[in-house]
């Protein structure tokens, strides 16, 4: 924001170097000045430089932790050298240009920073997100154990769909190639914040749903998001509606299918939001004998 001169005040919240050290660096006069510097540097808090500082400490060895220090830095060095002889010899309205650029993209880094944190914390406020709160791989139940399956993809979790107050197994199997270092660790935020760290075949994943709704679950980034919609007893996300997208009063049943089932069932277009799974539905039962039960959870019963 004070690259982009946005809120001129907050220039007074930077923080500045200590004026001993400044006339130190800026008056010193002797060619150690740059070195000083440069070591300096490696106290800025840079994300990937502190990722890299971490990553060097968790090896436990002096020489390995060195040599991957090393390594980065020699690996940044072409960039940052490169940058730098380039603004040399940029004209200085260019230059201005180019810093706009990039604090524009800092600030919607930050902005897309804030919202993985948030999904991380079981927060999420993306409608697409809500609205899409219907479908997906649905339990079933196995001796009392609702069991669902689903496939792993590079850059999408697919969403399940299982009932309130029955554990659950949940199996996701992860094809060789499928994971990078962004999808091989779920975090559902819901239950304890609970981890699961993936391999290549079948990983389980269990955990008994409390309470009805639709949470989110995401990489151990928060970037890659995916849904658990819980079912109540009638078999709808309680108290949902809202965040789903749909009308707080949602239409009975026989509001949106007729009582003997003649009707058509798109003629008021009851919802907002129909995925095309419920439009096949509809448009089965609506060619099924008309005595029969309209919906899923009938027929169930039914059986």
């Amino acid at each position: 924001l004070n690259m982009l001169n946005v809120f001129p005040w907050l220039r007074r919240l930077n923080p500045r170097m200590p004026k001993v050290f400044a006339d130190k660096i800026h008056s010193g006069g002797t060619n150690r000045t740059p070195l000083y510097v440069g070591l300096l540097n490696g106290l800025m808090p840079c994300g990937p430089l502190q990722a890299m500082q971490i990553y060097a400490l968790s090896t436990g060895s002096f020489v390995r932790g060195a040599a991957a220090m090393f390594f980065f830095g020699a690996g940044t060095l072409p960039l940052m050298f490169g940058l730098s002889a380039l603004s040399s010899v940029l004209s200085k309205k260019f230059t201005r240009g180019m810093m706009t650029v990039g604090a524009t993209m800092v600030v919607v880094l930050g902005v897309a920073m804030f919202g993985n944190g948030m999904n991380l914390s079981g927060v999420t406020f993306m409608s697409g997100f809500a609205r899409s709160a219907v479908g997906g791989a649905e339990a079933r139940m196995e001796g009392g154990v609702q069991v669902v399956r689903t496939e792993l993809e590079p850059g999408r979790y697919e969403p399940i769909v299982v009932k309130v107050g029955a554990p659950v197994r949940w199996t996701i199997h992860a094809e060789p190639g499928t994971l990078n270092g962004c999808n091989n660790r779920i975090v559902i935020p819901e239950y304890a914040r609970m981890q699961k760290k993936l391999a290549t075949g079948d990983n389980i994943v269990e955990f008994t749903p409390t309470r009805s709704g639709t949470f989110a679950y995401t990489c151990w980034m928060g970037m890659i998001r995916g849904r658990i919609t819980v079912l109540d007893e009638t078999g709808n996300p309680d108290g949902q509606a809202l965040a789903a997208g749909l009308p707080a009063d949602i239409p009975d049943a026989s509001d949106v299918f007729g009582e003997s089932g003649d009707s058509d069932p798109f003629a008021e277009d009851p919802f907002e939001v129909i995925e095309t799974e419920v439009i096949e539905d509809l448009k089965a039962f609506e060619a099924a004998d008309a005595d029969a039960p309209r919906c899923a959870c009938c027929r169930q019963g039914q059986q």
